[in-house]
């Protein structure tokens, strides 16, 4: 079919790929170093923790001697458990510098500001739906600046697209501001490419442009609060929101939703006191100098060792890394409102968007060595990778634990022994008491995080009110924690194949999120879920046996049940008794429910203009 299309006259801005290889001069030179006491705060107690674990369980190893093997499981350890320390204490950054001051940025000359929705396949009426509530707030502003709202469509689907184009005309001929609309007749390099096209065809006659995801919904204060602090922050070259998770009407999603109101509040506290200027990019919800961006990050493709070139999957991560390569401040406001974006309903649609973020964050290892990047930005993109990395390191860890037995009669990798003296016996039995203490310490680490956060809100009355009151929130913490011990060993195990996957080539492609939540048939449950499956069988029958320790049982009983775990993940929360409310299911933003409708009537307008003739 014929691609319409509905956009200015073309206004053109360079935008070229960087050299990686080549330090560049600073477009903005002389930005201000931040305070490095948060910093030191984040990264000093994280090292320390982890240095008195590896000696403790040296300590341990090292009574019958020490071997390859156990300096080994020793490095897995620390590896494992130093992300979870930097957890703990960036939680105890936020909280020590939590009562700053948000302070309103000062009046400055007003912006022309793109809003940008990339989208490729999507549901028409639910993104011109939430563009059109999002305008419709815009407009109660007073802050001055001028929007303009671009829809840049990668659709490849003819009849969606076709939709589309209906979705336009009819925004267009409601909006207050100018809509446009255009589709490309092929979805080259994705995201990038598709913002590629709009910034070297358009952008120079915008100074930002806030890049919004198909999914994405902010209020008109929100996006106004971002023009303004770019505005007045000419040191600036993105500022990020934190997006809250709305759409939650499944229990997967509800899980996600209740972690990222009730816990994420504090992590992201912490992480824009330590990150400073030199923040993150989540690639959505974000202001953007569009010059500033331009110039300083365009991205190359990859080139493989086979020779092959690749396309920077997550591109956001490198892309801030290479705004502050310039010089450019990268800002992140944790505390702003307004800002929401929607979270997959099943545990397969999360896995699988995790898949697509697994191929691209580990692409992020090839980058470490580019030449001018911040110290910090270094440190964002390898975490990115690690985040992934530590599944396989976990997993490794649980073998070496099952195999490690309950006690030197059920140490199956026990094969020194005195028939060979010339090698000590590996690994030395731990005990039950051992056992215990070790699982013990590491669970209140990684839970330490959303304990001090409930803490928090549970030691505050008007903030426990808007989760329903102190009875409805502790319980909503317990379920909460609960499903997330469940489902961490499966996701454990599908991180794995990620990386797995990852690594020899056999990515599935980068496919439209699934955003409906629908329940998926016993048949494809099994499918996806059967290693996990077979894992958990083969660790219940080490425990039959009287092989494994029973401080795995926590473990064996998510995997074994992985299959019906994954079902309910699927189960609609209206009906069930524990709901996991939040403040934004308790009371709904307006700017929700206002979305909610302005869908459903986009949809009826689509639905009408289809209907045959009689």
């Amino acid at each position: 079919m014929n691609r319409p299309h509905a956009m200015p006259p073309r206004a053109p801005l360079a935008m070229p790929a960087q050299d990686f290889g080549v330090a560049p001069a600073l477009d903005m030179p002389g930005t201000d170093v931040p305070d490095p006491i948060w910093r030191i705060a984040v990264f000093l107690p994280a090292l320390i923790l982890t240095g008195l674990m590896i000696w403790a369980l040296h300590g341990l190893f090292a009574t019958a001697g020490m071997t390859t093997l156990e300096y080994v499981l020793l490095t897995l350890i620390g590896m494992t458990f130093v992300w979870v320390t930097l957890a703990v204490s960036t939680v105890g950054v936020g909280l020590a510098g939590r009562f700053d001051t948000a302070k309103k940025p000062p009046e400055a000359a007003p912006l022309d500001v793109a809003l940008l929705v990339p989208i490729y396949n999507e549901t028409p009426w639910d993104v011109f739906g939430n563009a059109a509530a999002m305008l419709q707030d815009l407009t109660r502003q007073r802050g001055g600046h001028r929007y303009t709202l671009f829809v840049l469509s990668d659709t490849q689907d003819d009849e969606i697209a076709m939709q589309e184009w209906q979705a336009f005309t009819s925004l267009q001929a409601s909006a207050p501001i100018a809509v446009h609309y255009r589709r490309r007749a092929d979805n080259t390099d994705k995201k990038v490419g598709n913002l590629l096209d709009w910034i070297t065809g358009w952008g120079a006659d915008y100074e930002a442009m806030v890049v919004l995801d198909a999914d994405s919904l902010m209020t008109g204060r929100a996006i106004d609060r971002l023009a303004c602090e770019l505005a007045a922050d000419p040191k600036a070259g993105l500022i990020q929101s934190f997006p809250q998770l709305i759409g939650a009407d499944t229990l997967f999603a509800r899980m996600q939703q209740f972690s990222n109101v009730a816990y994420g509040w504090l992590l992201a506290e912490g992480l824009a006191h330590w990150a400073r200027t030199e923040g993150n990019y989540w690639g959505h919800n974000a202001i953007i100098r569009t010059r500033a961006f331009a110039s300083s990050a365009g991205l190359p493709h990859l080139r493989s060792l086979t020779g092959r070139t690749d396309l920077i999957l997550s591109h956001d991560f490198v892309e801030a890394s290479l705004l502050r390569r310039s010089g450019w401040r990268v800002r992140f406001l944790p505390r702003m409102a307004g800002s929401f974006e929607e979270t997959p309903g099943t545990l397969i649609d999360y896995v699988v968007r995790d898949q697509r973020w697994c191929r691209g964050n580990l692409q992020h290892l090839r980058l470490l060595t580019t030449r001018g990047l911040h110290p910090v930005s270094r440190f964002h993109l390898f975490q990115g990778a690690a985040a992934y990395l530590m599944s396989p390191a976990w997993f490794v860890l649980l073998v070496f634990w099952a195999l490690l037995g309950r006690d030197e009669n059920t140490n199956v990798i026990s094969y020194f022994n005195e028939a060979n003296p010339l090698f000590p016996n590996w690994p030395p039995a731990m005990t039950h008491i051992d056992s215990a203490i070790f699982l013990v310490v590491m669970y209140v680490m990684l839970l330490t995080p959303k304990l001090t956060s409930g803490i928090v809100i549970a030691t505050h009355a008007k903030a426990v009110k808007l989760f329903g009151g102190r009875r409805a929130f502790a319980g909503a913490v317990l379920l909460e924690l609960a499903l997330s011990i469940a489902y961490a060993p499966i996701m454990m195990i599908q991180q794995t194949r990620a990386v797995l996957r990852a690594i020899f080539g056999r990515g599935a492609g980068w496919q439209p999120q699934q955003r409906g939540g629908r329940a998926y048939p016993l048949r494809t449950l099994l499918a996806f879920h059967w290693v996990e499956t077979v894992v958990g069988l083969l660790l219940l029958a080490g425990l039959i046996a009287g092989l494994v320790s029973w401080w795995l049982v926590p473990i064996m009983a998510s995997l074994v049940l992985a299959v019906p775990l994954s079902a309910l993940s699927a189960r609609s929360v209206a009906g069930l008794p524990w709901r996991l409310d939040n403040p934004l299911t308790l009371r709904e933003p307006t700017i929700v429910g206002n979305a909610r409708a302005a869908r459903a009537d986009m949809r009826a307008r689509i639905e009408a203009a289809n209907l045959p003739a009689e």
